[in-house]
């Protein structure tokens, strides 16, 4: 009998309030096996940023669990959650702070006891999954912004994930940067959560996509049938662009 593969992720009958009491999370459920790439769609306010930060331990669950790997998100693991659970921010400026592009990316796996010749490869690997290991030695602020987007991800990568999570990847990006970075995370083997608006990015990259509103998850479908769901797609103020037609990856 084959060992079970535990899910990258299971989140059960997570509830959250916020400490003025604001509500944020309504009892979520939500199960993402190894390997699986989900959008998380949702208007803003919905959530999605708050179930997102529970994922790696920024904030406590006030009532349901949250396993990573099968790993409870408690503060004894934080360290260990963290390193599996890799999030990009929306604005790579967030993540990139060394003189140079390498020693950014260096700077998660050297504070894990990484060193000599095993960080260097690490560096290097990561960097030439997102096609950057020609820019090591350049300082970031002299990338233009999709590359930087770039680094942020390989910093990440670098700590050999088991899930990345990534906030609003295509924000800010031109068409070319947009479709390089779609490529790159294609290529990809780890499992991706993709919190975005953007509905067509969700539909290229992500076979399943999870509906959040009001706390609560509305939807869990495949991403075309979702956006094809006129009816859904107005109730929870989500919009598809002037003619574009998510049909198409029906045919």
């Amino acid at each position: 009998m084959a060992d079970r593969i535990d899910p990258s992720l299971e989140v059960e009958g997570l509830a959250f309030a916020y400490p003025d009491g604001r509500q944020a999370l309504f009892g979520v459920d939500l199960v993402v096996e190894k390997g699986e790439r989900i959008a998380l769609l949702g208007p803003n306010g919905a959530g999605k940023t708050t179930l997102v930060l529970h994922l790696n331990g920024i904030h406590s669950a006030g009532a349901g669990r949250v396993r990573v790997a099968g790993l409870p998100v408690t503060k004894d693991n934080l360290q260990e959650i963290r390193r599996r659970v890799g999030i990009v921010f929306q604005d790579p400026d967030d993540q990139l702070f060394m003189p140079t592009v390498a020693e950014d990316v260096a700077f998660g796996p050297a504070n894990l006891g990484l060193k000599g010749q095993e960080l260097k490869n690490r560096v290097a690997e990561a960097l030439t999954a997102v096609k950057m290991q020609d820019f090591a030695d350049r300082a970031p602020h002299h990338l233009s912004f999709g590359q930087r987007r770039r680094v942020a991800v390989a910093t990440v990568l670098a700590m050999h994930p088991e899930i990345l999570v990534l906030d609003e990847p295509s924000s800010n990006l031109d068409p070319a940067s947009r479709r390089e970075l779609a490529d790159i995370l294609l290529s990809l083997d780890v499992t991706l959560l993709m919190v975005t608006h953007d509905l067509p990015y969700a539909l290229e990259l992500c076979p399943r996509s999870v509906l959040l509103d009001d706390g609560v998850v509305v939807a869990d479908a495949p991403t075309a049938q979702l956006l094809l769901d006129a009816d859904l797609m107005r109730r929870h103020r989500l919009e598809l662009p002037y003619g574009f037609d998510p049909s198409v990856a029906l045919r």
